[in-house]
């Protein structure tokens, strides 16, 4: 049976599973599903098209599902879709999708998401990242599984954050960041710092896995290669394992270039 405290709105309509645990002074739209085990602690915000999964704790002066903010969007239905056990804390937006994308913000599961964070309008979050407070993914920004973004970062729209990759603090992101590198700022410069070792060996990554990222990642950014040269030579070179292969394709798959060492970068295809 859930418990709603007396001073909570809960429009007709909402679904409201189990054990759910609806704090004072929430308010929650007649769109909104939320399910079993979630804890709303007070003041939390939840409106349009919104679905939070299993055993989140969203704690107070939260807001998830508002309008994007988006001077293309024109009340089109859209929505946010939240995962299981994320912890989501203090004074944090995630906003619905917009029409310029998937129509639908998505976040995985088992996410610690610090006070502060936004999160924008159809941003694509995986699973067990952890986002430092004051982090800003701006529009359309996708960060991959166990990531982690220090504090004050802010990542500017389209850009993509890689799959175990580490961003330091205070440091604004406008290229991709590769999967399992280290990334962050010096100066006005996003900057890699090599692979993000300690993290990978916390993961349990083999002393054989990291030994062929560190050679994919001298030869991608540290041989002076042409990105493409880099690419092929890192195929014909190296077991082509998930992890090579999930480097390589991130890569390719980028449109608004890649953070490289000494804040030199180079877009998609790039000699």
């Amino acid at each position: 049976m859930s418990e709603i405290h007396p001073t909570a709105i809960v429009h007709d309509g909402a679904e409201i599973d189990s054990d759910v645990s609806i704090g004072p002074y929430c308010i929650i739209g007649g769109n909104v599903k939320i399910r079993r085990g979630v804890r709303l602690m007070n003041n939390v915000v939840i409106d349009g098209d919104a679905e939070i999964g299993e055993a989140c704790t969203v704690y107070p002066f939260t807001t998830i599902g508002l309008p994007p903010q988006d001077v293309k969007y024109g009340g089109e239905p859209t929505g946010v879709r939240i995962g299981s056990r994320n912890i989501i804390r203090e004074y944090i937006s995630i906003h619905r999708g917009s029409v310029g994308g998937d129509g639908y913000t998505v976040i995985g599961d088992d996410n610690f998401l610090m006070a502060y964070v936004h999160i924008a309008h159809d941003c694509s979050v995986g699973n067990k990242t952890v986002m430092a407070n004051a982090v800003t993914l701006a529009g359309h920004v996708k960060v991959e599984d166990c990531a982690v973004i220090g504090g004050i970062v802010a990542v500017h729209q389209f850009n993509r954050i890689g799959a175990y990759a580490m961003v330091g603090g205070f440091s604004g992101v406008t290229q991709d960041v590769p999967p399992y590198t280290v990334a962050s700022a010096l100066g006005s410069r996003l900057r890699l710092y090599g692979l993000n070792t300690v993290g990978l060996k916390r993961h349990g990554f083999s002393q054989e896995t990291l030994s062929e990222l560190k050679r994919a990642y001298q030869i991608l950014f540290r041989e002076g290669l042409p990105l493409k040269e880099a690419l092929k030579k890192v195929q014909e070179e190296l077991p082509y394992t998930d992890e090579i292969a999930h480097l390589v394709e991130f890569i390719n798959a980028n449109t608004r270039g890649i953070c490289r060492p000494g804040g030199k970068s180079r877009g998609r295809g790039a000699s």
